[in-house]
């Protein structure tokens, strides 16, 4: 969620990440919600009732009303097609009815569920739909795997495939997300990313910090996601028909001049605006991978009690707000901040220093924007 302020200092939204479930189908082993040690979903119910979302479709509708211009609400979980068709068509028409066009709605699924009878309510209020995939199925299946520690590629692909065989649903494919193994090949990944048809790639490095390095690095000052994302490049650099690769595209435009689109980059102001089964507000659930609750605000803030734009003008969000920003000297001091932003807010945690650190990929984010800058030096010698 971006914030803003107009003339009448009225802040606005652009991202509500609504978690519709608690629960999830697949049970992946890299998970910042069930694998980081924070037990908060236990106490959420399973499943967010009507009752929240009748409240969750009346606040967005008036804060949209409010500032008069349009936002994304995210369906998230857990996995929030455990839903099912009914109730997530009950969800689709209230947030549709106070969410107009070109206010727009989409779904982060793992695409094990995406049954016709769920592509049709997606269609009815033209939901864009990205699905989590890692690669070829001997990737996919080391870590994402279901409860009974099934790999779950071909499910997977089989919900893809479905989807884009519509007429009427394919222009609602907005993208795949991988989620990095740094031991892989990124060439077998990419193409196997290309071949799922989707219009968008989007990769995230594995979640950690300097307490708990992420699955795959060896030390703080070594490069493994550098160098597989470096590799990475190459290949996407080389395609005559790419897809859109989100992160590769933003750093590429930053390192030129631009702007970022995505979180974790750049110095363009994001947040994420959380709002969980039971109507709590939270911040970035991803700020879990710190410690246990670290998403959570001190006071409690719920949809059902609290006005939205209450909770927007309280000096407890505008600390969270400005945490992003919060940057140790060591990052204010670098000639790659402009690119690379001091990196996600969580991965800077460090017990003994809070999160007053450079990113835990702070070597690689480097490393990769050295290899980013050489290749652009030597397209433009060949151009001149």
């Amino acid at each position: 969620m971006t914030l803003a302020n107009s003339g009448n200092d009225l802040r606005t939204l652009d991202t509500v990440l609504l978690k519709v479930a608690s629960r999830c189908n697949l049970d992946c082993g890299y998970c910042y919600v069930y694998h980081m040690g924070d037990e908060a979903w236990r106490d959420q119910p399973k499943l967010m009732s009507q009752r929240v979302v009748d409240r969750v479709a009346e606040a967005l509708g008036a804060q949209y009303r409010r500032q008069q211009s349009p936002f994304s609400v995210v369906l998230h979980g857990g996995e929030p097609l455990m839903l099912g068709a009914a109730r997530l068509d009950a969800l689709c028409k209230a947030l549709r009815s106070a969410l107009p066009h070109p206010c727009g709605l989409h779904v982060q699924t793992n695409g094990l569920l995406l049954t016709d009878e769920i592509i049709d309510v997606f269609v009815s209020y033209d939901v864009g739909i990205s699905v989590s995939v890692d690669g070829p199925a001997e990737v996919h299946d080391r870590f994402r795997v279901d409860h009974r520690d099934r790999g779950s590629y071909t499910r997977v692909v089989q919900g893809i495939a479905r989807l884009t065989a519509r007429a009427d649903a394919r222009p609602l494919f907005a993208g795949v997300l991988a989620v990095i193994d740094p031991t892989s090949d990124p060439v077998d990944v990419y193409a196997a990313l290309k071949a799922t048809g989707s219009p968008s790639i989007d990769v995230l490095v594995r979640d950690g910090n300097w307490d708990q390095l992420p699955f795959g690095k060896a030390s703080p000052g070594s490069t493994e996601y550098g160098d597989w994302l470096s590799r990475l490049l190459r290949v996407y650099l080389a395609d005559p028909t790419p897809p859109r690769l989100r992160l590769l595209d933003d750093m590429m435009r930053l390192l030129l001049g631009g702007s970022a689109q995505k979180e974790g980059v750049g110095t363009t102001d994001y947040g994420i605006l959380v709002i969980e089964p039971d109507g709590r507000i939270d911040k970035n659930d991803t700020l879990k991978v710190a410690h246990a609750a670290a998403d959570q605000f001190e006071r409690p803030w719920s949809i059902l009690r609290d006005a939205l734009e209450t909770f927007l003008d309280n000096p407890a969000y505008d600390r969270y707000y400005r945490q992003q920003h919060d940057l140790s000297s060591t990052c204010l001091s670098c000639p790659d901040l402009t690119v690379c932003g001091g990196g996600m807010v969580a991965h800077r945690w460090r017990e003994t220093s809070g999160f007053d650190n450079p990113t835990i990929f702070c070597a690689d984010q480097r490393r990769l924007i050295a290899n980013m800058r050489g290749l652009l030096r030597q397209m433009s010698a060949k151009a001149a």
